[in-house]
């Protein structure tokens, strides 16, 4: 009898109160938000990202781009399915998941992971999939062959994002240790703007990069991709809390104000510097400030975002014009110095941000016993390791990709154009 009253006043509580569920039961209201956010980071890419990197292209290879971005989101998603969540997030070493969860195996309606579907975890993680291989793009952007391009994705999701998904938010090594990457600092942007410049360096420049001007065809185009890509940043870093609640909120607070005060920053230091300010500084500054918030958007406050996105601004503004102007590197849409370099910069500066000792500029507190220069050096040491890791294993690939099949179409393609050459179509026929 004591039993059977224990288990109905154990039900009245939960009806009454379904926050005090058991870690293994659905929650609704987390479910209902992670669905929300997955749908904005495919948004991200499709047609976000799509767009933001078409609009920057020239108008002969715009289709090319757009194509890319659509065939790699379909590439990934297969190869997540097949075998790249498993590596990344089942059972395994610290290097690299099994095989366990190979084509989804177990994953059925009533499956969780934590108090959401697993079958949710599985596609809001396929998202992440999709748009980091597909940032690379604008570093070879022109001048790949289409084969190529899909080859190279399809391989490098394997090779390099998978195994670092594992590292960090798998159960890895780097995980283990303490890295503090909320939303991929290390597993998306600097393993993107890495590879996005070793591409740069194995391919070469553009045919009249430094002599012929290149310029965006169509900025309306990138602009409005660049919006796209603000509001479907929430769903990335918001998402990553997984769950309805104030670490999600507080993320997406940091995330807006970041990205404002990135775009403030590079468009006022153009101002200053040229006289004008330009709507492309003013979206780059922007994607500068939303990549650099996003290691560090689970863990800092308002006002360390604020230093982020400012941080973000001016770093990954010079970087770029080191990039061009003084190595001559043709990263033709600027993943590495934006990406890259802004992955790198934030997942840095979460290790300080993080701490709850910096009065105004605290966040949640790092981990019990940890300094904040304790915390700093495991950031360091995520860093170069996936740094050095994606660059190592992305320069073997392509050069083993440019033996077999060729990585860059002829001099006479190129300028024709990829839109005809790769697709037998023009993206304006007016």
């Amino acid at each position: 009898m004591l039993l059977f009253l224990r288990r109905c006043l154990a039900l009245s509580l939960l009806l009454c109160f379904p926050s005090l569920g058991f870690a293994d039961s659905l929650d609704g209201a987390n479910t209902g938000w992670i669905l929300t956010s997955t749908a904005l980071v495919l948004f991200m890419t499709l047609p976000g990202l799509a767009l933001f990197y078409g609009g920057l292209v020239r108008s002969k290879n715009v289709l090319s781009v757009l194509m890319q971005c659509f065939t790699i989101a379909c590439v990934a998603s297969i190869l997540w399915f097949a075998v790249g969540y498993s590596i990344a997030f089942s059972e395994g070493t610290s290097l690299m998941g099994g095989l366990s969860k190979a084509f989804l195996a177990g994953v059925a309606e009533e499956t969780l992971s934590g108090d959401i579907p697993e079958s949710l975890f599985v596609l809001f993680q396929m998202t992440f999939a999709i748009i980091t291989p597909a940032l690379i793009v604008g570093g070879f952007a022109e001048r790949m062959k289409f084969s190529a391009v899909v080859l190279f994705s399809a391989v490098w999701l394997l090779v390099v994002y998978a195994p670092v998904t594992h590292w960090v938010w798998g159960g890895g090594w780097l995980g283990e240790m303490g890295l503090l990457d909320f939303a991929g600092g290390t597993v998306v942007h600097i393993t993107a703007g890495v590879a996005a410049l070793v591409a740069a360096l194995v391919l070469g420049n553009r045919n009249g990069y430094g002599e012929v001007a290149m310029p965006p065809h169509n900025m309306t185009m990138t602009i409005t991709g660049a919006g796209m890509l603000w509001v479907g940043w929430f769903g990335f870093n918001g998402g990553s809390a997984l769950a309805a609640n104030g670490d999600a909120a507080m993320a997406m607070l940091v995330t807006h104000l970041s990205a404002a005060a990135g775009a403030f920053t590079w468009l006022t230091i153009e101002w200053l510097k040229y006289g004008k300010p330009s709507a492309l500084g003013a979206v780059t500054g922007m994607v500068a400030g939303l990549g650099t918030i996003t290691p560090a958007s689970g863990f800092v406050g308002p006002a360390g975002a604020m230093v982020i996105g400012i941080s973000a601004g001016v770093v990954c503004f010079f970087a770029t014009l080191w990039i061009k102007q003084k190595l001559k590197i043709d990263d033709s849409l600027d993943v590495f110095p934006v990406h890259g370099v802004g992955g790198i910069l934030g997942t840095f500066l979460a290790g300080i941000f993080a701490s709850d000792a910096l009065g105004i500029f605290s966040g949640q507190g790092l981990a019990e016993g940890v300094t904040i220069g304790g915390q700093v050096t495991v950031q360091v040491i995520g860093i170069l390791a996936t740094g050095v890791y994606t660059a190592v294993v992305t320069f073997i690939l392509l050069k083993l990709l440019d033996a077999i099949t060729g990585l860059r179409v002829s001099e006479d393609e190129e300028t024709e154009g990829l839109d005809t050459v790769s697709h037998n179509e023009r993206g304006y026929d007016l």
